[in-house]
């Protein structure tokens, strides 16, 4: 699986981690930064790995920051992303199943590393289920539309 994976300040060490171990899983890994504790804005990491789930470069992304919001936010703003903030298993496999989420946002000061690893193996691992959710994804495609 090709996987766009970034973070910022707050999280370089958990993004590297989970690099390490999706590497190691066999997937493609485009890592968009940072990589360091230095000041970054978290909106330019976000929607580095945003164009790449947009325009199909990366099956899907990852982003992680202090709490996960911030790059939520930043990455909905591209068309065709729907970002998923997830703090456990349960929602992860949700947002794959039922929300056809195509971006993984995590807190790496919210949640530990054992989580931060579960949560992205059971995102990673979970389709769509399609049916009456593929309905609800296109509504949110037509509201990207303006209707």
């Amino acid at each position: 699986m090709k996987l766009a994976l970034a973070c910022d300040h707050a999280a370089f060490e958990l993004k590297d981690m989970i690099k390490e171990i999706l590497i190691a899983g066999g997937n493609q890994v485009d890592d968009c930064g940072t990589d360091n504790a230095n000041s970054v804005d978290y909106p330019d990491f976000a929607k580095k790995v945003a164009q790449r789930v947009h325009d199909g470069s990366a099956d899907l992304g990852i982003l992680i920051c202090g709490t996960g919001i911030g790059m939520s936010i930043a990455a909905n703003k591209v068309a065709g992303v729907r970002a998923a903030l997830c703090h456990n298993e349960f929602t992860a496999q949700m947002a794959r199943a039922h929300n056809d989420a195509n971006v993984l946002c995590i807190g790496a000061r919210v949640i530990g590393r054992d989580i931060a690893l579960a949560i992205t193996k059971r995102f990673l691992q979970t389709p769509f289920e399609g049916g009456r959710h593929g309905r609800r994804v296109e509504k949110i495609h037509a509201l990207e539309q303006g209707a």
